[in-house]
C-alpha cells in the first residue's frame, strides 16, 4: 500500500503553498499550504482510499462545465495540524522519488515556518514567498511584488 500511495502522489500530487490576501491578517495576506490528489471521477475511488489511509483531508467535487465529460475530485489536507503530523511524517519517512520531493522539502520548511509563527513576520513571509517562488515551476510572488510589502521594506 505505501508504495502505491507513493507512486500515485509522485504522478498525481502536488504539495503546495499560495499566498492569498486577506485583509484581517497582518500583512494583508494569508499563508495557505495543502497536499492536493487531483483525478476524474472515474477514479475517485484513489481519492477515497488515500482518505482512508491518512484518516484526515477530504474529497472535493470540481464541477466542470466545458467540454469535459466527468468532474474532477480533489484530495486535500490543509489543516495545518494534520499536514505537521500525519503527511509531512508520512512523506519524510516513505521519500518521493520523483522532481516532487523538491517540492515536499521546501513545503515542509514552509509549514515548519508556520508552527513557529515566522509568517507572522514580515522577514518570515518574505522568505516564505521566496521559497514559494521555487516550487511547481512558480512564477514572481505577488507578495514580494506588492506595494504594501514595497513600502514596509523601506
Amino acid at each position: 500500500m505505501i508504495g502505491w500511495i507513493i507512486g500515485y502522489v509522485d504522478g498525481e500530487g502536488c504539495f503546495s503553498v499560495s499566498l492569498f490576501r486577506n485583509k484581517t491578517t497582518k500583512f494583508g495576506w494569508q499563508v495557505f499550504p495543502e497536499f492536493v490528489v487531483t483525478q476524474g471521477e472515474k477514479s475517485k475511488k484513489s481519492l477515497e482510499i488515500l482518505l482512508k489511509f491518512f484518516k484526515c483531508g477530504k474529497v472535493f467535487v470540481n464541477k466542470r462545465y466545458d467540454n469535459h465529460n466527468e468532474n474532477l475530485y480533489r484530495y486535500c489536507v490543509r489543516s495545518k495540524k494534520d499536514l505537521t503530523e500525519i503527511i509531512i511524517p508520512f512523506f519524510d519517512k516513505n521519500r518521493l522519488k520523483t522532481a516532487k520531493k523538491e517540492d515536499f522539502k521546501i513545503f515542509a520548511k514552509i509549514v515548519a515556518m508556520m508552527n513557529e509563527n515566522e509568517h507572522s513576520k514580515l522577514s518570515g513571509m518574505k522568505k516564505i514567498a521566496k521559497m514559494i517562488e521555487k516550487m511547481n515551476h512558480r512564477k514572481s510572488s505577488r507578495f514580494l511584488e506588492s506595494s504594501e510589502t514595497k513600502c514596509r521594506i523601506r
